[in-house]
């Protein structure tokens, strides 16, 4: 047996576990790499501590503990969200706040843009969709083969596409737009050099996308924000829809990060924090009041 084989046996192993059992091997996962890697620690304490900007020392250790345990759950549900049945998995959504704003968007005609953060279970938003309508979303092969195998067999699901990240992908997106269908997009993602701008998110300049702006320009969609909360001991999910109307006078980039903060602020404790929001991508230019670094 080669070690991609291995790890993907390892991965169907994890999968064959509890959701709740998963979740507390996550838990541990996420304090061991706390402590393994400084600049992990580093990172999510001040990502966390600026942005909140709590007074209170006590609520901001509470969060913080939480949060490093919500990080490790994040990683190993992947195998549970990307190896178990898909029939499981939508099952495993307890609750949902707004579907009715999904599926007006959807009756319209000219297409669905679903943005997830980096927050909560952010994977399974998109097995949810794809068991009833048809999403594109684009994804970066990652370097380990066994890994990308796993990716594309858990994400490309039901009625679920991945495209690449490239100009190419964009084409995908926009077409399956036009077509009246779904497309992902994570909106906290770090973009590459030209196609975002520096923006403020949670009071510091982060380089922003500006492709979902130009998607619903260029077809009409109606871009929902949504979130999948992680409820405690694994016992599910609950998913929540919020349909946002953007002002044709005000750039969308900038619309779009204030409506982030809005839903991270909403359960600060599930966000990934440790994810370097603030560096400079190559080529970038950095902003005069640039403060952490690549």
């Amino acid at each position: 047996m080669d070690f991609s084989r291995l790890l993907v046996w390892c991965f169907d192993l994890l999968a064959h576990l509890p959701l709740p059992a998963l979740h507390r091997l996550g838990s541990a996962l996420g304090w061991l790499s706390y402590w393994s890697s400084k600049s992990y620690a580093r990172r999510l304490r001040e990502n966390l501590l600026k942005a909140l900007q709590l007074k209170d020392s006590t609520h901001f250790e509470s969060i913080l503990h939480t949060n490093i345990s919500e990080a490790g759950k994040a990683v190993l549900e992947l195998t549970w969200i990307w190896r178990r049945p898909l029939s499981v998995v939508v099952a495993s959504v307890n609750h949902c706040e707004g579907l009715e704003h999904v599926e007006a968007a959807y009756a319209k005609g000219k297409g669905v843009i679903i943005l997830t953060p980096h927050l909560g279970c952010f994977d399974l938003i998109s097995s949810y969709i794809a068991a009833r309508w048809p999403i594109t979303s684009m994804y970066r092969r990652p370097r380990w083969k066994f890994l990308d195998i796993l990716m594309r067999q858990g994400r490309e699901r039901g009625n679920a596409k991945l495209v690449p990240a490239d100009v190419g992908g964009v084409r995908h997106m926009l077409k399956a737009l036009r077509q009246g269908h779904f497309i992902g997009v994570l909106p906290d993602q770090v973009p590459g050099n030209g196609e975002g701008e520096w923006l403020p998110f949670f009071g510091r300049p982060a380089y922003t996308m500006t492709l979902i702006g130009r998607l619903v320009e260029s077809s009409g969609a109606t871009p929902i924000m949504t979130l999948a909360i992680r409820a405690p001991h694994g016992e599910g999910y609950t998913l929540k829809f919020t349909p946002l109307t953007l002002n044709p006078n005000e750039p969308a980039a900038l619309q779009i990060n204030r409506s982030l903060e809005e839903a991270i602020y909403s359960c600060p404790e599930q966000y990934l924090w440790s994810y370097n929001r603030y560096k400079v991508p190559n080529g970038v230019a950095a902003p005069i009041a640039q403060e952490t670094s690549k």
